[in-house]
């Protein structure tokens, strides 16, 4: 008994001895391991003990600690801190603590956090209108879409065989445009409506395409926010701008006009009969634009009978919240001869390789990302989880159910017409208005009336000294209107005899000449569905067709689609998040102002910068703000000369169609082994006198930090320029290094990669830009409610977007990432984001060629293999291996880019060892799939790469004449039966027949 105790307590003190040293192999590899031992069952102290056990650190990094130990070893480190001080070069590296919470309340502490601040908004009852309205969006709509990971964790719908349950949505919308409009063909979404109406000057110039006819004309009735927007851009496109009474104007004798742009309803409410001046205008060659409110579209003559060749606009009152300004969907529809000008993503028809109909994105040739700085637009993100809203809750109204909500949001506005009459208010529009009811209030004060009653809880608009204006939407209630009528009355509004608004008879029904007729949205999907459990049933079956984050890891490169935590996400519902107009009174958006200001100081910190801006929408937009940014400052010092922008061969394609926006010459340099700093110093030189901006991406696309950074970006600054960062790789360099430390001047960030929102099939996202001080006077600013980090009013550059913080609604997103993450846990995303990169890296080599990355072989948080040599002999071809990664269950990474015939992979920081090693596992089958082509048992034609995807009615079908099985074909892995089968919706889909019979939108 002596002896087996003896060896039992030599075997507990060995046990002891293993468990210390696997110990120690943790707390060497692991970042944070101190931290982690409490919640692991190593001893704790009482404040360890009793402090909130729901912290996000562990929740959003995939690896766990033991898997950490395992992939150091794969990769050939001790730890992760070796494996990140042989990526980052050690003269940019950054030792100081991130200006940020400490990560230590956990999900419920943060969400209690954000509620007590937003709670400091007040909701008042909104008349303000300007593109800006309550809705009521359909429960259904938000628990099965805005909420649900199968929509909003997609990625843009560049893989069809998986994508067809948006694609099919997207399509909906934009038949729902063209229905509306009365327009042939409409794009998939734009970023706001401002900037479609810029979209839309842009696409003219570029058509009409004559110096001599470089004159465009805005109506002075269109909304401000979209006129100050249109002013930015026309200046950079050489387009002269003039600001107008349309009425008034004529047009006949205006030879230099290219086009012309109105408000449908106008600003102050009224409807207009546009037919004269589009006349007028196409008898001069020139091009009309109508920026027009959708909901009024459902009752009013469509714009396509008063002449207009262009429509703008927002789908945002279609059940969409006004989120403090966005986001939401903006459109542009047009005629089929200008469809390959116009900008923003189509949704077309083609077929599979059975012959079976499907979707596609098409004509992807006039996009950023082929074009560069030749495309139509920079647009890349826009607003698709939104448009989809929209399209949703068209077909959940239904086609009758639309016109009810028109007409009785009309038939509010009448009563309070006659109501305001008969309280002897003058109304200034009673001849044909839809929504929006305009009143003279003089002699008061149309400010003064307005403050009145913002102290009542109800917002007007005060369009000028003695004018108000107020909209109505589908949350007014009847009572709202009697409210407002007595809030006016007890203001000292009115008063006197009845005017002649008095007499306005409630029909809901518009005059005449104004009133749609015809039928319109006959199509069957929008006369199908009514009951819940049909319109539930729908969306779910899209969702199933799509393959998301809630069914694999999606490794696009440069893509960054990481976690979108529900607790991140949830505040997006809460009414004072979702129901803030962003015009409203800074007495009632208290609490969003706090929350936006504490996340400027919070990306400040992070990128090493003094100054924010949140107004940009998007990646490409932040793009265009920083080099705006950059144009101002230099035209500050008499500097405006310089123009000349140098952007890597390797760039993003939105860089080079940025800088084309901003009237930029481009000058390309190779970066194919990284940026020679010899060549590009004399590059440099070359036009030291006109250089305005280098465009530069860190780590670089091609997957390493180069250690030149600082002596590239000095180069710029010796020769008067200034450096321009691309935020698009930000994740690999959270807490570690920063766009300061390399020297840059401003830098975007896209906080729907690096910051967790969620990509929503291709938007929404914010691209706010970051600055050292030197540019902050220059930051974007806002004609109507000025942010408190923008620009100065005289300096700034001006607005990029609609509203003056964006897509303010979903800045709580990267608020409650940063918080729950903390200053450590942000670091650690970094880490883990270039650990996992080089472990799948580590795992490939030897089945793949890897792109070169820096002196010690390790790539940044993502990276590239090359197929050259297996092109070369087989005929296998990138395409071939991303679709047959559908079989296997997985997204494709990043197609030849920027490297061609490559395939480049990010699987950022949130995914686990088993995801990490399924995905390795299937590239290394296919391999073995490759070698059976080489070797001659497959043919190069007749092989399960040429066919991917397979699908299931082919599968199960009676006729197979393959030469391989269907096992083969279907389930080649093992997961794929212990985890479920995701099935490509089609087989390879047509892309040239997609594009040479083009199809927009639906007939039936």
């Amino acid at each position: 008994m002596r002896a087996v105790a003896a060896n039992m307590d030599q075997a507990a003190g060995q046990t002891r001895a293993q468990a210390s040293k696997a110990r120690r192999r943790l707390q060497l590899a692991t970042p944070g391991f101190k931290q982690l031992s409490a919640s692991r069952g190593f001893s704790t102290s009482v404040q360890d003990l009793l402090s909130p056990t729901d912290t996000f650190r562990e929740r959003h990094l995939g690896p766990s600690p033991a898997d950490v130990v395992k992939m150091c070893e794969v990769i050939g480190v001790k730890s992760i801190d070796e494996l990140i001080d042989q990526t980052i070069p050690a003269q940019v590296r950054r030792h100081d603590t991130l200006v940020l919470p400490d990560g230590k309340l956990g999900e419920a502490g943060s969400l209690k956090m954000i509620k007590e601040i937003l709670s400091k908004n007040i909701q008042a009852k909104n008349f303000i209108g300007m593109g800006y309205h309550g809705t009521h969006t359909p429960g259904v709509i938000l628990r099965n879409m805005l909420e649900n990971p199968g929509w909003y964790t997609t990625y843009s719908p560049y893989q069809p065989e998986i994508s067809q349950g948006r694609l099919e949505s997207l399509i909906n919308f934009q038949t729902l445009v063209c229905e509306l409009t009365g327009m042939e063909v409409a794009n998939s979404s734009l970023l706001d409506e401002g900037s479609a109406g810029a979209e839309a000057m842009a696409m003219i110039a570029r058509t009409v395409n004559s110096k001599s006819k470089n004159q465009f004309f805005i109506s002075d009735q269109v909304h401000p926010q979209s006129i100050d927007l249109m002013k930015v851009r026309a200046k950079y496109f050489g387009i002269e701008l003039i600001i107008g009474d349309h009425a008034t104007t004529d047009f006949a004798s205006m030879t230099k006009l290219c086009g012309a742009m109105v408000q449908y309803p106008d600003t102050s409410g009224r409807l207009v009969d546009y037919s004269a001046m589009g006349e007028a205008l196409h008898g001069n060659g020139a091009h009309f634009v109508m920026s027009a409110d959708p909901l009024a579209l459902v009752v009013a003559k469509p714009p396509s009978e008063f002449g207009v060749d262009v429509v703008v606009g927002s789908f945002q009152r279609f059940g969409v919240p006004m989120w403090f300004g966005g986001p939401s969907a903006a459109f542009m529809a047009c005629s089929k001869k200008q469809v390959r000008r116009m900008p923003g993503r189509l949704i077309g028809e083609s077929i599979d390789r059975l012959g079976n109909p499907v979707y596609r994105l098409a004509l992807q040739t006039r996009e950023q990302h082929i074009r560069l700085d030749k495309a139509t637009s920079n647009v890349c993100t826009a607003q698709v989880l939104l448009a989809n809203m929209s399209s949703m809750y068209a077909i959940y109204n239904r086609s009758d159910g639309l016109k009810r909500i028109a007409k009785r949001v009309h038939g509010l506005s009448q009563l309070f017409a006659q109501q305001a009459g008969k309280a002897g208010i003058t109304v200034t529009n009673s001849e044909a208005f839809f929504d929006t009811v305009a009143m003279d209030v003089s002699p008061k004060s149309a400010k003064s009336v307005v403050e009145m009653l913002q102290g009542k809880g109800i917002n007007l608009r005060a369009v000028n000294d003695t004018l108000l204006t107020a909209s109505f939407d589908e949350t007014h209630l009847e009572a709202d209107m009697h409210a407002l009528v007595e809030a006016l009355k007890a203001a000292g509004v009115g008063g006197g005899s009845p005017t002649a608004a008095a007499n306005i008879a409630v029909t809901g029904e518009l005059p005449a000449q104004f009133a749609r007729t015809g039928e319109f949205l006959q199509q069957k999907i929008f006369n199908s569905i009514h009951s819940e459990t049909e319109m539930m049933r729908y969306m779910h079956t899209l969702q199933l067709k799509d393959l998301a984050l809630d069914v694999s890891m999606i490794s696009l490169g440069s893509c960054t689609m990481k976690l979108n935590s529900v607790s991140s996400l949830t505040p997006c519902s809460w009414p004072e998040v979702a129901n803030m107009h962003p015009f409203a009174p800074e007495s009632q958006t208290a609490g969003y102002r706090e929350l936006l200001e504490s996340l400027e100081k919070y990306l400040i910190s992070c990128t090493g910068f003094d100054a924010c801006s949140l107004q940009p929408t998007s990646g490409a937009s932040g793009e265009y703000a920083g080099l705006l940014v950059i144009r101002k400052y230099l035209e500050s010092k008499g500097q405006g000369h310089r123009n000349v922008c140098i952007i890597p061969r390797s760039a993003h394609g939105t860089n080079p169609a940025s800088a084309a926006m901003c009237d930029m010459e481009i000058k390309w340099i190779d970066d194919s082994t990284g940026m020679d700093l010899e060549e590009f110093k004399a590059l440099c030189v070359e036009y030291k006198d006109r250089l305005a901006a280098l465009m530069v991406t860190y780590p670089s696309t091609r997957a390493f930090f180069e250690d030149n950074i600082q002596e590239i970006c000095a180069a710029v600054h010796e020769n008067g320029g200034q450096v321009y960062m691309d935020g698009a790789n930000m994740n690999a360099q959270l807490g570690l290094t920063s766009p300061g430390m390399i020297g840059a001047d401003v830098c975007h960030l896209n906080l729907h990669k690096t910051f967790s929102i969620p990509h929503g099939g291709g938007g929404p996202g914010m691209g706010p830009i970051c600055v050292r001080g030197h540019l902050a006077p220059h930051l974007p600013n806002h004609c109507l409610v000025p942010p408190s980090s923008g620009g100065k009013a005289a300096e700034s550059a001006g607005a990029v977007s609609a509203a003056p913080w964006g897509s303010a609604g979903i800045a709580c997103i990267p608020w409650m990432y940063c918080t729950m993450l903390g200053n450590v846990g942000i670091t650690d995303t970094a880490k883990y984001a270039i650990l996992n990169a080089n472990y799948m890296k580590a795992r490939m080599t030897g089945h793949y060629p890897i792109h070169p990355t820096n002196k010690h072989n390790r790539c940044s948080h993502e990276f590239i293999m090359d197929f050259s040599e297996i092109r070369r002999k087989t005929g296998i071809v990138e395409e071939d291996v991303s679709k047959r990664l559908q079989d296997y269950g997985f997204h494709a990474p990043t197609m030849s880019w920027p490297v061609p015939h490559s395939l480049m992979i990010e699987p950022t920081e949130s995914e686990d060892r088993g995801e990490l090693d399924r995905f390795c596992d299937a590239m290394i089958m296919i391999r073995a799939e490759i070698k059976k082509i080489e070797d001659g048992e497959w043919s190069a034609e007749e092989n399960p790469l040429k066919y991917a995807p397979h699908i299931q009615t082919e599968v199960a079908g009676t006729n197979w004449t393959y030469p391989y099985t269907r096992e083969e074909a279907a389930f080649p892995a093992p997961w794929t039966l212990k985890r479920g089968k995701f099935w490509p919706q089609c087989a390879r889909v047509d892309n040239q027949l997609g594009d040479r019979k083009l199809k927009l939108r639906l007939d039936e």
